[in-house]
Order: C-alpha cells, then sequence, then structure tokens
C-alpha cells in the first residue's frame, strides 16, 4: 500500500475518473457554477472521482488565477463528496514540476498529481527515469505517471515504468498508448501490489480493462457518465459478456467524441444539453463542426437505446 501524503493512507485508485473540461462563459470567463454543477453531476451518475487540470480542461490556455479558480470548485465538491481528486501538474522541466507539486500541499482534497512523462524535449528513458525519481522523492502527493507517446514523442517501455513502479510514491499510471501492445500487456501481467493501471485511450479502455487495468481517466465520460461507470464496474466483476457488448457501444461513442481534437466535441455535447453555458474553447483550439456534434449525439443515443433494451 502506497502512503499518502497529508498524513493519511493512500487508497487504491480505482474506478472510474473524469477529467473534467472547463467551461467558458460568452465573454470567455471561466463559468464556476456551471463547473461545479458539471462536478456533482458526474459523481452522481457513478464517478469514483475527479481530474482537475488535465489536458481536458485546456490547462494550457488557463492564468495562474484561472487554474487556482478550478482547482477551488474541483477540491470543494470532492470535500464535500468524500470522492478522489487527482490534479494534473507538471511540464517537461523538472524543477518546476517539482514547484507545481510542492504547490498542492496546502491542498488537503488533492489524493494524487496526474504528471505528464517530459515531453517536446523527448530526454529519452533514462532521463525520464531521473524526471520521475527526483519527483517522486519530493512531491508532497502520490504520482500517476501520464504516458501518452502520441503526445508526448518520448516513448516509455514497461521496462522502465516497472522501475519506476516500485517508487513508494508512484502511485500508478495513466496509459494511453494508442493500441494494446505488447508493453501494455507485460504491464498489466506483472506490475507491484499497489501500482494502479488505468486507461486513459477512451476507445481502448475496455479492451485494458478486460486485461485488467483498475478503472480509466476518461474524456467521453463526460457523456453517458453512468454507462462508463458500469462497464468499470462489469469488468471488475468479471462479468465479460455485458462488459463486452457494452464496451463497444462506448468505444463508438468514444470515437465519435474524439472525432477532432479534445474536448471540443465534448464541449459542443454539454453546451446542447444545457450543462454548460457555452461551447467556447480557446485558441489555437477551435470550436467543433456541426457534422462531428451530430454524429456524437447519434453515438450516445445507440448506448442509451441498446442500455434501456
Amino acid at each position: 500500500m502506497i502512503e499518502a501524503s497529508h498524513d493519511r493512507p493512500m487508497t487504491e485508485l480505482a474506478g472510474l475518473f473524469v477529467p473534467l473540461i472547463t467551461p467558458f462563459t460568452a465573454t470567455d470567463d471561466i463559468a464556476e457554477t456551471a463547473l461545479e454543477r458539471l462536478a456533482h453531476r458526474v459523481l452522481d451518475d457513478g464517478a469514483t472521482g475527479l481530474v482537475a487540470l488535465g489536458t481536458t480542461a485546456e490547462t494550457a490556455t488557463l492564468t495562474d488565477h484561472e487554474r487556482a479558480a478550478v482547482l477551488r470548485v474541483c477540491a470543494s465538491v470532492c470535500r464535500e463528496r468524500a470522492a478522489l481528486l487527482i490534479v494534473g501538474a507538471g511540464t517537461n522541466d523538472t524543477a518546476r514540476s517539482a514547484a507545481d507539486l510542492a504547490a498542492l500541499r496546502s491542498h488537503s482534497e488533492v489524493h494524487a498529481a496526474l504528471t505528464l512523462v517530459p515531453y517536446y524535449s523527448r530526454p529519452g528513458e533514462a532521463g525520464v527515469l531521473a524526471h520521475f525519481q527526483a519527483l517522486a522523492g519530493s512531491s508532497p502527493v502520490p504520482l500517476i505517471i501520464y504516458n501518452i507517446l502520441y503526445r508526448t514523442g518520448q516513448v516509455v517501455s514497461w521496462s522502465s515504468l516497472r522501475q519506476l513502479a516500485c517508487l513508494p510514491r508512484i502511485a500508478g499510471v495513466k496509459h494511453a498508448a494508442g493500441a494494446v501492445d505488447q508493453d501494455t500487456v507485460l504491464m498489466l501481467a506483472g506490475r507491484p501490489e499497489g501500482f494502479s493501471v488505468l486507461a486513459g485511450d477512451d476507445v481502448y479502455a475496455s479492451a485494458l480493462l478486460a486485461l485488467g487495468a483498475d478503472g480509466g481517466i476518461l474524456a467521453s465520460a463526460h457523456v453517458r457518465t453512468a454507462e462508463f461507470a458500469r462497464l468499470t464496474d462489469l469488468w471488475r466483476e468479471g462479468r465479460a459478456n455485458e462488459a463486452r457488448e457494452l464496451g463497444h457501444r462506448l468505444a463508438r461513442l468514444s470515437t465519435a467524441l474524439f472525432a477532432e481534437p479534445n474536448p471540443v466535441v465534448i464541449k459542443a455535447v454539454l453546451h446542447r444539453l444545457g450543462e454548460i453555458p457555452s461551447p467556447a474553447v480557446r485558441l489555437p483550439l477551435l470550436p467543433a463542426g456541426g457534422q462531428a456534434v451530430n454524429a456524437a449525439f447519434r453515438a450516445m443515443a445507440e448506448v442509451t437505446t441498446a442500455t434501456a433494451a
């Protein structure tokens, strides 16, 4: 069992976590009330916890003040609901990442930090190991390694991840390899006790859960949250036939929601559903096209119809 920060034990990371979007008003301010409502709603619908300030939150476009506001709202909801809160923290600069993590010390609600593999500079696997070893040695909260090659350009093999998995402050990995490859299979077959694997590539979530992943951090779960939570439960309960059928439908929904860069389609869908005040995204993202949004609603209807049947 991993020992957590704030003098409390770390609960195993398992279940469905929703990486929340940042809703904007028509005047480009953060819609804090809508964010709070959305956070409560996904928890009502079965999510285990929230992820604040992830990629889906358009964190790179937020000011420091806005990031603090998002964290404040999410922390308040998780405190009220006794839900787990994961916070995105870290860059491709180890020193800056350590400072970002240190700032989380003042937020007792933060259960773990989602920390991206160093991107752009591509330091090699030895550099990745050194980066996370340094952060794990000083972080006030346990770390979840965000392994996503198509965003970072940096391969991290299971051989390297296995070394990191043995560190006491590494809680797990958000795994978004873009495939179920050899390293994925070996990781799920040979990970050490207490190291959680969370699916992070929505289309492959059901496949990873079938192989034994503990849950997922899934942006698609902003919509049809209850069905994504049920998918996680079905695989954990060994109900393979039901899980497989639901997983196929949700994979088609995820494909539709990611037809354009994340989170533009998700925000357009949430706006059409009346959950956020505008579908606005910040440059360099552009609003979703009508065809993509209509396709997402068709995929949502398929999930709803099949579930009702």
